[in-house]
């Protein structure tokens, strides 16, 4: 099922049976995707670094929910190579207008200095992109969405891919079986973003 459009209801219904799309960064043919094994993040074994602690603690980013949705999505995508094509963005950002996308922003000054965002369904995150042009700006995100998780009830932050720097902050590979068996769990839970 590949293709340049991309229909919102679609891809709720893919993120319920771990599927997820992404633009391939020449042609922007989006293709479905479901890793095995998958990383996830379980909120309850976030592992915080102290020197992030402490920036978090010294409120050197004022951390926003849902203001600069599509800036967030577009400053995410800027790099060389990137999978986040337009239709991608008009998906999401449909999706975000709907209350099942959100982002969560680091400004600094009124400026948007990073953040990241993500798709929410019951008490499953998950997240799709970061990126930082301040110092640490994601990470900072990154803490305040998982300290709202938490304090919601949410059980599983997917990230999809593992990463070295994801690895820091305690995430880990499942494989498909555990997955779909913990994003099952995490579904019929009732839990919400919104401030």
């Amino acid at each position: 099922m590949a293709g340049q459009r991309l229909d919102p209801r679609e891809v709720l219904a893919a993120y319920r049976v771990g599927i997820f799309p992404m633009a391939d960064s020449t042609t922007k043919e989006i293709s479905w995707y479901a890793p095995d094994p998958r990383a996830v993040l379980e909120p309850d074994k976030f592992i915080v670094p102290r020197s992030l602690r402490s920036l978090v603690r010294r409120g050197t980013y004022e951390v926003r929910w849902n203001t600069a949705f599509e800036e967030v999505m577009r400053g995410c995508a800027d790099r060389m190579e990137t999978w986040i094509s337009e239709a991608i963005i008009a998906a999401y950002t449909q999706l975000h207008r709907e209350g099942w996308a959100h982002s969560v922003e680091a400004w600094k000054r009124d400026q948007l200095e990073g953040g990241l965002y993500g798709i929410s369904i019951g008490g499953a995150f998950f997240g799709e992109s970061m990126y930082s042009r301040g110092r640490d700006a994601s990470k900072v995100a990154l803490v305040h969405l998982v300290e709202r998780m938490k304090a919601r009830g949410f059980l599983l932050l997917d990230t999809q891919f593992l990463t070295q720097h994801l690895a820091r902050f305690g995430t880990r590979e499942i494989s498909r079986l555990e997955y779909l068996q913990r994003l099952d769990e995490a579904l019929k839970l009732t839990c919400t973003l919104h401030p």
